[in-house]
């Protein structure tokens, strides 16, 4: 009986019995090994100089994890950037700094989707796919950074998905559901997805992350990244945390697939629950997956988390995908209010006054929307909760515009346009999803704060009368 699926040398063998035995290796090989000459892996022996190979040349009961421990994964993820704004193109250049670092794991390029449109450049209009490729740089959205020259800036979004096994979603909200409209059966159908974006998909009749979002629209499971997490300070290399969720699908690991295959496996498909990754349960969203083939590395918490980790960015994984996606998303709207009070000169306790409420608001929001999965201790203890809140009501783009249009009695809108270079604020027109919501709920008075928000937006109100919106509401 052999030992499937794993050849050893026997010079290999050799060097680590010998310094422990007295062991003789038979002439011939005993039945229940296989010995090879060739490897595309190796791992050394601390007793030889030599290298010890192993290699992996056919599908086994062992598991995706002990395979990857073993070095035999003989295929690697490709990664695909979809999105190559300020944050888009900062967690670009982490994630092409990782693939490099862990050629193990994954394939050294890394193709990002750009919008085309043209850029000055040295007084010459220049596509913008052209000046990153060649100048690494992305002039327009992150200039003065140097970017790995790794990325390769694509401005073909389905070209841009070819054969990628990971996706990576970084671009506004309000063009996700038509950038996925446009990927429908253009990608590996066992890939899996993280959405960078921080908001929720709101209409009147529905509250639904974009993980779900995307996840549905092409038939994969998807987590999320959140955290406190400024895209410059992130790209000039300034230390921060940020926070991850990917709840592996158990089928990932436990149904064998195809080795080789690009398709995956019909017969090892199953329900889950895109909302929290487990089995598909009554209400809840489903769709129908395709396992990982076993000749890939595992999508373990380990790897998801070697392919965003840097010694500047560090990453805390945790399984609250809905907990982390409404985290990044209604931050924002929090931070309005928070710029608005810090513009009529209130000053740092007025500030934390807002976070408070906001805090107590997301955490209200998600156990009532979302009450299978959400957990308190994601807004609380995570840097998608409290540490995002803090950071987005100091120095984010919605605090800082929020701020402005009060010190200069102008519309946000005006500051926006003239501030952003063509970008849009989240947290305005997230408040205006959040608030259609809650009024078809009937529940817009239990959220004092979003509800003070909307209309302050709307002209109904003034960001002078914030105290009183929240204290009215607090006695009821």
């Amino acid at each position: 009986m052999s030992l499937p699926g794993i050849y050893l040398s026997r010079s290999c063998l050799t060097s680590y019995l010998l310094p422990h035995s007295r062991i003789r290796l038979p002439s011939k090989p005993p039945r229940f090994l296989s010995f090879a000459t060739t490897a595309t892996t190796t791992a050394r022996s601390r007793h030889s100089p030599r290298h010890c190979p192993f290699i992996t040349v056919r599908g086994t009961q062992t598991d995706s994890a002990n395979m990857a421990t073993l070095g035999a994964a003989s295929q690697k993820h490709k990664v695909a950037i979809i999105g190559s704004g300020n944050w888009g193109t900062t967690i670009a250049k982490v994630v092409a700094e990782n693939t490099t670092a862990n050629p193990d794991l994954f394939e050294r390029d890394v193709q990002m989707w750009v919008y085309e449109e043209q850029v000055t450049v040295d007084q010459q209009q220049q596509k913008l796919t052209q000046v990153i490729n060649t100048k690494h740089e992305n002039v327009k959205y992150l200039p003065n950074i140097p970017l790995p020259t790794n990325i390769i800036a694509n401005p073909d979004l389905i070209d841009t998905v070819r054969d990628a096994t990971i996706l990576v979603f970084n671009l506004p909200h309000q063009f996700i559901a038509r950038t996925c409209d446009t990927l429908k059966g253009h990608v590996v159908p066992f890939a899996r997805g993280i959405s960078c974006i921080k908001g929720v998909n709101v209409t009147e009749d529905k509250c639904e992350l974009f993980s779900d979002t995307i996840g549905q629209q092409l038939g994969i499971y998807c987590g999320a990244l959140s955290g406190a997490n400024i895209a410059t300070e992130v790209a000039l290399e300034k230390w921060s945390e940020t926070t991850v969720a990917y709840h592996p699908p158990e089928m990932d690991s436990r149904h064998q697939t195809p080795v080789g295959s690009r398709r995956g496996s019909e017969s090892g498909a199953q329900k889950v629950g895109l909302d929290s990754g487990h089995v598909a349960k009554p209400g809840v969203k489903t769709t129908k997956l395709k396992a990982l083939p076993t000749d890939y590395p595992p999508l373990s918490h380990n790897n998801i988390k070697k392919l965003f980790h840097r010694p500047y960015f560090h990453v805390r994984m945790v399984h609250d995908v809905a907990g982390v996606s409404l985290g990044g998303a209604l931050k924002n709207v929090v931070a309005l209010a928070a710029g608005w009070v810090d513009g009529l000169g209130w000053g740092d306790n007025a500030k934390a006054a807002v976070m408070r409420v906001g805090i107590m608001e997301e955490v209200k929001f998600g156990k009532t929307f979302f009450s299978n999965s959400v957990r308190t201790e994601t807004f609380t203890e995570e840097s998608c909760g409290v540490a995002d809140m803090i950071t987005s009501c100091s120095g984010g783009r919605n605090f800082r515009c929020a701020k402005m249009s009060v010190k200069e009695g102008k519309p946000i809108g005006e500051i926006e346009e003239r501030e952003l270079n063509g970008q849009k604020l989240q947290g305005t027109s997230t408040a205006y999803e959040v608030n259609a919501f809650l009024k078809k709920e009937g529940k817009e008075r239990e959220f004092p704060l979003f509800t003070a928000v909307y209309n302050i937006l709307e002209g109904n109100k003034k960001p002078e009368d914030i105290p009183d919106l929240l204290e009215d509401r607090a006695d009821e």
